[in-house]
């Protein structure tokens, strides 16, 4: 069996093809794919059939478990978290902001996976914004200013107590943790360079970017802003559209994401692990 990456023809994101990853990891496919998921930075395995066995010895091939602070993991695992929703459900959609997974950590994640359980038969697209190619199209001069910024992150916005999954958040199927732990923040380049390909890339996002160090909020805010409908531009933009069988991974050093709705109606699972920095 060959393995077959098939580029989506967008910004970011491949269809790979031709590989099992259910069973024993060679490391000669684990080079393979991390190759092709540092050039096209998400990867998408078609027609698996994996358990949670599969999932984790993948992640742990891919680079070990990553932190995962405001989730429970689901019965029987340490590593791994449910991304659910119920047909009935009406709280807010999970994750529907820009951002890039665990920004907020002091060592943040390289890389996130997620393994379809239950797919709807409409809707739950997941995006992707490209965030080396928003900032190679920028003007030199303002790469030149970004490059001298450092973004103050946290998930106070999402997981405080009184963020938008806190105690308020009432109906959730998801086994979300609220804490105070939420409110640290963490200083991080504006402008990352990728420690695997050497590419500069933006670092911030609408849901976990929170200041910029030595700039007034309101200044800050507007920066964040100006820079969040940028990287939204279609060119930047990959759109996954999800089936049965199918895992996903992404790299958080390259990209922001966002879920997307539009399956009222249809219950929708996913299994997510986080890989380590």
């Amino acid at each position: 069996m060959t393995m077959q990456v098939t580029s989506s023809g967008q910004s970011c994101g491949a269809r790979v093809t031709g590989c099992d990853l259910s069973g024993p990891l060679s490391s000669d496919l684990i080079k393979e794919v991390r190759e092709a998921w540092l050039k096209h930075r998400v990867l998408a395995f078609a027609d698996q059939r994996m358990n949670d066995d599969a999932l984790e010895r993948f992640t742990l091939a891919m680079g070990g478990f990553g932190e995962d602070p405001f989730f429970d993991p689901i019965k029987g695992r340490e590593n791994i978290a449910a991304i659910q929703r119920e047909a009935d459900e009406t709280s807010p959609l999970f994750a529907e902001n820009w951002h890039s997974d665990w920004s907020f950590l002091a060592q943040p994640p390289s890389g996130t996976c997620l393994l379809a359980v239950e797919i709807p038969p409409v809707g739950g697209d997941t995006l992707f914004s490209n965030q080396v190619a928003a900032f190679a199209a920028l003007p030199d001069a303002r790469k030149a200013e970004l490059r001298q910024l450092k973004g103050v992150h946290s998930a106070s916005r999402g997981y405080a107590p009184d963020g938008l999954y806190g105690d308020g958040d009432k109906g959730r199927s998801m086994a979300i943790k609220p804490s105070e732990a939420a409110r640290a923040r963490y200083a991080h380049p504006f402008v990352k360079t990728h420690p695997e390909t050497g590419e500069e890339s933006l670092y911030c996002s609408v849901s976990y970017t929170v200041g910029i160090e030595g700039m007034d909020d309101m200044a800050a805010l507007e920066l964040i802003m100006e820079l969040h409908q940028w990287c939204e531009r279609e060119e930047f933009i990959y759109r996954h559209k999800w089936e049965p069988g199918m895992l996903i991974m992404w790299d958080n050093r390259a990209l922001n994401h966002k879920a997307t709705g539009g399956y009222e109606g249809h219950r929708r699972e996913l299994h997510r692990t986080t890989i380590a920095a």
